[in-house]
């Protein structure tokens, strides 16, 4: 390919490569704007609809694993244009379903293609790139992949608006039809065996017993008990088949997953790292939206532009901490992303009815640069102390990792909103008593308003109970939200301490014979 294009032929192969990621951080973005709208279209809570985010991202977490089988039995070239089939034909599906559970299976088709392109780019980048270009390298691909989440918010708010939320599907279906096509021309796709290579089928079933059974436990618990026994069920089979899962991994000769590679210190303390980053990631792309229409009644449109601005700082950044992250050692870009994400979190939990447009906006800003110092230096870092022949091993580890910590994370943060919302809305409750000053205020107030409306005398009092109630839960609602930024916020200030070993100590001894010639 590089004798047929020349040496621009990595950067054909790459935006090709990218625009499979773009898709899916596209689908991610405009599917978040409308779960307010889907929750309403088919009268759902949280605990039914953030599915839409979880199950899509949990099935692109257990696709991850197929990618290198996929790529030794199939080719490269085959396994982008399959991967992305399947992901055209969840989002045509998406438009067309009439129920919530058929919109949940089609983001779990869509997962499905997702997960197996994710990987599958990195790889392809690292190889077409030399070494000393793998920051830059690294940044590129961010970049590309930012400019998906830059603009998704507001275009799918503009298709919510302007149409309805099937079309947020249907659009998903675009982007991907040009990579195939791309992909045609530049993807290389003559590396497949003549046998298909020995496949893991335990450790792809163990590992997807353990997340299917986990989340699920995770976001039924508000709902059935957490002491109830189904719930314990789930946890229990879980965490069996979780620990089942890495003792198969150490022993089998064929795994779908090296747990091997996480012995090496850098590279564990990268995961970690990056599955706060994810945390952090896909919980405010989740809880933003949710906020600002539901607390703020943000049209679609306007919260997808509340994202804009802090993409296109993202896009902007992005090539430089690409440089420095081939200069700058890798801990302090990390210690510096994740204080910064930390502190846009906090500045988030001054959030309320009458925050403007502009102040949220530049708290996102300010979190943003926090995301892009950390992207290529945890992708690098990680990366840089494996073997060759562990890289792909390597990647799909990585991304793995990074993708099952936006599933727990979005999960975990759907369930902690519901229980602050119910704790804070009990607590507000109790107060509302005919002693209340305060409250008799609102109500009368209220009343006021229902009577200049013209409401009936019989019906007024039912009227103001309702407002009063409402008032209570949005407050409530707010407060929960505030609860959560703090959440994300000290996530990212504990992420500190696997961060710190990031630093290689070898540099510490080198120095010293260095700095003892010199004063000689």
């Amino acid at each position: 390919m590089f004798a047929r294009f020349g040496p621009r032929y990595r950067f054909y192969v790459t935006l090709t490569a990218m625009l499979g990621t773009m898709a899916t951080a596209l689908t991610a973005t405009m599917t978040n704007v409308a779960i307010p709208v889907i929750m309403g279209t088919f009268g759902v809570g949280q605990d039914k609809v953030h599915w839409v985010s979880t199950g899509f991202i949990a099935a692109m977490t257990v696709s991850m694993l197929l990618n290198d089988w996929c790529v030794r039995a199939f080719g490269m070239k085959a396994t982008y244009i399959g991967a992305m089939s399947v992901f055209i034909f969840g989002g045509i599906m998406g438009g067309l379903s009439n129920t919530i559970d058929l919109v949940i299976l089609s983001r779990v088709l869509q997962g499905l293609g997702a997960g197996v392109v994710q990987p599958l780019t990195m790889v392809l980048v690292l190889q077409v790139f030399p070494v000393e270009w793998r920051g830059r390298a690294m940044a590129l691909m961010s970049v590309g992949i930012m400019v998906a989440p830059a603009v998704g918010p507001a275009f799918g708010g503009v298709l919510l608006d302007a149409f309805n939320w099937q079309y947020v599907f249907f659009m998903s279906a675009v982007v991907p039809a040009v990579g195939i096509f791309l992909a045609t021309i530049f993807m290389p796709g003559g590396e497949k065996g003549r046998h298909f290579p020995v496949f893991d089928w335990t450790g792809l079933v163990l590992v997807t017993l353990c997340i299917a059974c986990s989340l699920t436990g995770l976001s039924s618990g508000q709902r059935e008990g957490w002491g109830s026994p189904i719930i314990s069920v789930l946890f229990s089979v879980g965490l069996i088949s979780g620990v089942a899962f890495i003792i198969w991994e150490l022993t089998t000769t064929t795994p779908i997953l090296q747990v091997r590679v996480f012995a090496n210190r850098k590279f564990t303390a990268s995961i970690i790292v990056g599955l706060v980053l994810s945390l952090g990631f896909y919980g405010s792309s989740y809880l933003v939206p949710l906020f600002v229409q539901t607390i703020q009644g943000y049209s679609p449109t306007r919260s997808g532009l509340l994202m804009i601005p802090g993409g296109i700082l993202m896009i902007l950044v992005l090539p430089i901490a690409g440089r420095l992250a081939d200069k700058v050692p890798g801990y302090q870009m990390a210690l510096f992303g994740l204080v910064v994400y930390a502190c846009s979190s906090l500045l988030m939990m001054q959030a309320s009815t009458d925050t403007s447009f502009w102040v949220f906006a530049s708290w996102l800003m300010f979190g943003r640069i926090g995301q892009a110092a950390m992207m290529p230096t945890l992708m690098v870092t990680a990366v840089s102390t494996l073997k060759p022949e562990m890289l792909s091993q390597g990647a799909g580890a990585l991304n793995f990792m990074r993708n099952l910590g936006g599933a727990v994370g979005i999960n975990v943060i759907a369930v902690l909103l519901d229980q602050r919302t119910a704790f804070f809305s009990e607590a507000f409750a109790g107060l509302q008593t005919p002693d209340n000053s305060t409250t008799q205020q609102f109500m009368m107030q209220f009343g006021h308003i229902l009577t200049q409306l013209g409401w009936p005398f019989e019906m007024a009092r039912s009227g103001v109970l309702y407002l009063v109630g409402q008032s209570v839960y949005m407050q409530a609602s707010m407060m929960a939200f505030k609860d959560l930024f703090l959440f994300v916020a000290m996530a990212f200030f504990v992420a500190v301490i696997p961060a710190l070993f990031l630093r290689d100590p070898r540099r510490k001894h080198e120095s010293r014979p260095a700095l003892t010639a010199r004063t000689g």
